[in-house]
């Protein structure tokens, strides 16, 4: 079975944010007010931030400035604990090493939320709603687990939710490869944050083929996982600035 990666080169990366805007759009994730999101209830799949620079670098002055950024989708870890906390097994990690949600035996205890060290799942805290032109643009192909559609949006309110590697993209392409009547092959599944980005920092495959894209920049002198001391194995590596 592959086991899917995602390896992402911050000397790439311009926080140009439209990996964030795809994954929003792809996934119909909620949308909340502005009173909301400073509460901290924003929903962001995949979020773009800027880091502080090292003790020795200068910011510079306008136009010659320096910053640097970091992006984080969840890290979809081999060893995650937000698995080990779940009190109902609604989070599970399948077999091509996809770090999933049940969204239907989700309680929304939000322990997984808690055990989560790199912060990247959302509790629903309202009825998710999209209105004007927001409805226009919604996917259609983003489906729960159980193959429903309550309305075009997926996760109710009281569910814990998060990045899939845009799952759906997955069985949408075998499905295809079966109708063909032929093998699916990996390049065929794309995240739509790695087929957005406008630098190619992102690449995404099979982390088993020691031969994919992936595996070889992995291992690779600038190869590195965040926070590796906390035995989580993440599935997404990222590529340290030249």
């Amino acid at each position: 079975m592959p086991r899917w990666a995602m390896v992402i080169d911050l000397d790439k990366c311009v926080a140009c944010q439209g990996c964030s805007i795809a994954c929003r759009q792809e996934n119909n994730t909620p949308v909340v007010s502005p009173e909301q999101a400073a509460m901290g209830r924003a929903i962001r799949w995949n979020d773009v931030f800027p880091m502080p620079l090292n003790e020795p670098e200068q910011a510079g002055e306008y136009p010659n400035v320096k910053t640097r950024y970091m992006t984080r989708p969840c890290m979809h870890c081999s060893n995650p604990p937000c698995i080990k906390v779940c009190p109902v097994q609604a989070t599970y990690v399948d077999a091509e090493g996809l770090v999933r949600v049940n969204y239907n035996r989700c309680i929304g205890c939000r322990f997984c939320t808690v055990a989560c060290p790199y912060g990247v799942r959302y509790f629903n805290w309202e009825r998710p709603s999209w209105t004007g032109e927001m409805a226009q643009h919604l996917n259609p192909d983003t489906m729960s687990e159980n193959g429903s559609l309550e309305g075009p949006a997926v996760r109710p309110k009281g569910v814990v939710e998060k990045c899939t590697f845009c799952i759906h993209r997955l069985r949408k392409a075998r499905a295809k490869a079966k109708a063909e009547g032929r093998a699916f092959r990996p390049d065929e599944y794309v995240p739509a944050c790695v087929e957005t980005c406008t630098a190619k920092a992102r690449f995404f495959g099979d982390l088993s083929d020691p031969e994919s894209t992936v595996s070889v920049l992995a291992n690779s002198g600038r190869a590195f996982r965040l926070q590796e001391e906390a035995g989580t194995h993440p599935n997404v590596i990222y590529l340290r600035e030249g």
